[in-house]
């Protein structure tokens, strides 16, 4: 059976999740990472991918400093609400990160200010901490390729002190977190005035996350999942997800695509959900979630899955904060699951 499409009238019931901050977030958002950073598909290429996401009915983008697509996504959002595709930019909701380079706290304002620069806009409405590690500022202003021997430790609360300054200003109307362990969360809701109003992890169906999920829930945190697909294509791929016969199986079953299990199971989960295609037809489809739901049987057998995560190694060197892949996950990595390294696309001589 072939997938139907989706268009916008659709996306308008896309539910959305109530945050501690700010408005609500759609559930299902539009991701602007690649292997690339941006560079690859260039400026224009990015910005048409947007304009066709925004037609196609998403309404939630994510983007980052180091992901090289603000201006971009600045250029589609601007486009847009002159052509009347959206009626204004504040129907949109827009994520950023701060690069760990910026990750200290007197560069905390000034790069939020150069990504609203970026974007054209006057605020954002999440703002998150890319990464829980920081590094010295690089000689040349900009670049983000991580150099080990400059990793240090983050100065965590006057770096959430000042992302909570950007909240106070309203240039982000929610401050969040990335890539945060428990044991880094409770440490942060331990000074933190403004509690994180969402934490983006990788999710996909190998990598389910259930501990994270639920000391966030129970602490009143969103939980917001990258990488639903496996991130096939990346450096930090698990190709397992894609080429799974039991998400095969459960996707012929169902009459929809392998990624559209993978998009419904984390959405069935209570997350957000951030989906990446260029590809106008898969990304339409990539919205085709709702209406159906899986079976007990499918989500008994995805539960039966291995779990695997990404190690983050370019984070881990003998002279930075984190020595090994356990040290940066707090022990999160099961001991015995399998786990797949990422090779670092910022630096690969690092």
């Amino acid at each position: 059976m072939a997938p139907s499409p989706c268009g916008a009238d659709q996306m308008k019931a896309v539910p959305v999740a109530a945050l501690s901050l700010g408005k609500p977030m759609k559930r299902v958002g539009f991701g602007t990472a690649s292997a690339t950073l941006g560079q690859a598909e260039g400026r224009a290429g990015v910005t048409q991918a947007v304009l066709h996401a925004l037609d196609a009915g998403y309404r939630h983008f994510d983007t980052a400093s180091s992901y090289n697509t603000e201006a971009a996504l600045g250029d589609a959002v601007a486009e847009a609400v002159l052509a009347g595709t959206v009626a204004s930019r504040d129907d949109l909701y827009i994520t950023t990160k701060l690069w760990i380079a910026d990750a200290h706290p007197e560069r905390v304002l000034p790069a939020l200010q150069k990504s609203l620069r970026n974007l054209r806009m006057e605020y954002v409405d999440m703002f998150l901490i890319h990464f829980p590690v920081s590094m010295r500022p690089p000689a040349v202003e900009g670049a983000i390729a991580v150099v080990k021997d400059d990793l240090v430790e983050m100065d965590m609360k006057g770096v959430w002190g000042e992302m909570e300054e950007c909240h106070r200003r309203g240039l982000a109307r929610a401050i969040g977190v990335s890539n945060f362990s428990c044991k880094k969360l409770e440490y942060l809701l331990s000074f933190a005035k403004n509690p994180p109003a969402a934490n983006q992890v990788e999710v996909h169906p190998y990598c389910r996350q259930n501990k994270i999920r639920a000391f966030c829930r129970e602490k009143g945190i969103q939980l917001c999942a990258y990488s639903p697909l496996g991130g096939k294509g990346t450096p930090w791929a698990n190709n397992s997800v894609m080429d799974c016969p039991v998400l095969e199986q459960i996707a012929r079953e169902r009459g929809k695509t392998v990624a559209q299990v993978c998009i419904r199971w984390v959405y069935e989960q209570g997350d957000c959900v951030i989906a990446k295609s260029f590809n106008e037809q898969r990304m339409r489809q990539n919205l085709d979630i709702f209406g159906w739901e899986l079976t007990d049987d499918d989500r008994r057998r995805i539960s039966a899955l291995p779990e695997s995560r990404g190690t983050y190694n370019f984070f881990i060197h003998e002279s930075g904060p984190y020595k090994t892949a356990e040290e940066f996950w707090d022990g999160e990595i099961v001991s015995g699951q399998s786990t797949y390294q990422i090779a670092s696309c910022l630096d690969p001589t690092n």
